[in-house]
Order: structure tokens, then C-alpha cells, then sequence
């Protein structure tokens, strides 16, 4: 496995699927920043008002394909899957479908936000459960807080570049600032 960050608004992304599995993706891609498009032929009516005007009453075609960068297939039969999965590689986009491994061409991976701080645990589809596992894992040693330390962080790192300060000692700063902040396992927060 390569492990990558997509940058969500440079990034042409689609769900292409239906029923819960295809709005829990694309809920899961808006949530992460992204801006999907939904390809379905028969959407239910929480997909339909959850897509709004990113829904596309039915199946992409050729040229849909290959004006995307990525998509994700959730909620269709292996056959319709199948077909998708190849259109989609023919058109040197990558796929991924929904618990089928060798449809994939990725996988997406337990996921953990805090802020701009994001945390992945991925078995490479072997396993779904111990990627919860290792995800609830790390929401515990990496609990709420980040987020307002991440923006101290970034804010100081940039002060002390402004000003040439070496990067050794931009490193120690935030460890300090986590430290104080209690996010360093033994160091009491001073917050």
C-alpha cells in the first residue's frame, strides 16, 4: 500500500452506487471536504435531497469517468461493479468498490479528524474490524484538543521561520506546546 493525502478541492471525485452504503460514502467524502458528485439511476429520498445538485440521475458514462480523478462504487451488485471497475481503469481513473478487493484500486482507510490532524489505520481490506479497532485506538491517544493545538502549532512555526529560527528549535517549541497542553502522554497540561 502507498499511503496518500487527496486534497479535496483539487480533486474530482464521484460515489457511484445506491441505498445506505453509497450515502454513507458520500456523506463521508463531504464531510472530509470533498465535493462529490452522486451517480445514481434510482436514488431513495435521502440521497437525493443529501446530493442536491451534485446528483446525476444515472450510471456515468465513458467520458464521466475520465473527467474524474477518483471514485468510490458503494451499494451495487458484482456485476454492475464489475463493469464500472473496468470502465473506470480503462480511463486511468481509480476505483474502489465497496468491500471487493479485486475491484480495488485503493482502499479508504479508519479514519480519525482532529482539526487538520488526520490519522489512518488501513489493513489493506483484509480486515474492516481491526481497522475500527486501530481507529477507536487512536481516538483515545489522540483525544479532542488537537485541533486548537494544531493552529497554535502552525502559528508558531510560522513566527519562528519568519524570524530564521533553526528547526531543531522549532521542533522543541512544539513539543512545548504540546506538552503544556497536556497532548504528550506524561506531560501534565498546563492549559
Amino acid at each position: 500500500m502507498i499511503p496518500i493525502t487527496l486534497a479535496p478541492a483539487q480533486t474530482d471525485i464521484a460515489v457511484i452506487g445506491k441505498g445506505p452504503l453509497a450515502l454513507r460514502r458520500f456523506r463521508q467524502l463531504r464531510d472530509l471536504g470533498g465535493d462529490p458528485l452522486l451517480f445514481c439511476e434510482t436514488p431513495d429520498a435521502d440521497l437525493a435531497n443529501e446530493a442536491g445538485a451534485r446528483l446525476r440521475r444515472r450510471h456515468p458514462s465513458r467520458k464521466d469517468l475520465r473527467d474524474l480523478q477518483v471514485v468510490w462504487v458503494a451499494g451495487l451488485d458484482e456485476a454492475q461493479s464489475a463493469e464500472i471497475a473496468a470502465d473506470a481503469r480503462a480511463e486511468k481513473t481509480l476505483v474502489n468498490v465497496e468491500d471487493v478487493l479485486a475491484f480495488c484500486d485503493f482502499h479508504t482507510p479508519a479514519i480519525v479528524r482532529r482539526g487538520d490532524l488526520l490519522l489512518t489505520a488501513s489493513t489493506g481490506g483484509a480486515s474492516p474490524a481491526a481497522a475500527r479497532f486501530a481507529r477507536e485506538t487512536l481516538e483515545a491517544a489522540f483525544p479532542e484538543g488537537w485541533d486548537e493545538a494544531l493552529v497554535e502549532l502552525a502559528d508558531a512555526r510560522r513566527r519562528a521561520r519568519a524570524n530564521g529560527v533553526a528547526p531543531a528549535a522549532i521542533s522543541a517549541e512544539a513539543q512545548a506546546i504540546l506538552a503544556r497542553r497536556g497532548l504528550i502522554p506524561g506531560a501534565p497540561s498546563t492549559h
